[in-house]
């Protein structure tokens, strides 16, 4: 598939899976951290943990940056608490998740909700990638005059 983003930033994620207090489930998993670089180590490798938790580098995945975006990533810079979305997908094996992608768009992070089955979940943006999305806003951004449309009757 061809990409139209103009920039793109590596990222890895990291999940946690903590023992599930249910008899429906062993573990549940949440992705807390996303940050810049892709690390040396392999997906899935565990990073740590305490006791009935577990944190694990799930993979890497690119934040695409599009010119016609930058109104919804300059509002979420904006917001007092920037947010990346996870996304990923139940494997119904080991690993249990794939990881599908990251996105600083709130509004592609709300369609990942329609997906049904996947685990979305948004974690805050580390400081390195708001300063680079802010870069992209300031050279890419285009003020467009909103322009209500009059129907025809």
């Amino acid at each position: 598939m061809i990409s139209t983003s103009l920039a793109r930033i590596a990222v890895g994620v990291a999940i946690e899976r903590r023992k599930a207090k249910s008899a429906w489930a062993d573990f549940l998993w949440r992705p807390v951290a996303v940050f810049a670089g892709e690390p040396s180590a392999k997906p899935w490798t565990p990073i740590g943990g305490e006791g009935e938790v577990t944190l694990f580098y799930a993979g890497d995945a690119v934040i695409e940056l599009h010119r016609t975006e930058t109104t919804n990533y300059r509002e979420n810079l904006t917001s007092g608490s920037p947010t990346l979305w996870v996304n990923l997908r139940p494997t119904g094996s080991e690993p249990p998740y794939e990881l599908l992608a990251v996105t600083a768009d709130p509004a592609e992070g709300e369609a990942f909700t329609d997906a049904g089955s996947n685990l979305i979940e948004a974690v805050p943006m580390p400081i390195g990638i708001s300063e680079i999305i802010g870069r992209f806003i300031a050279e890419h951004h285009v003020e467009r005059p909103f322009v209500k449309r009059k129907r025809n009757r």
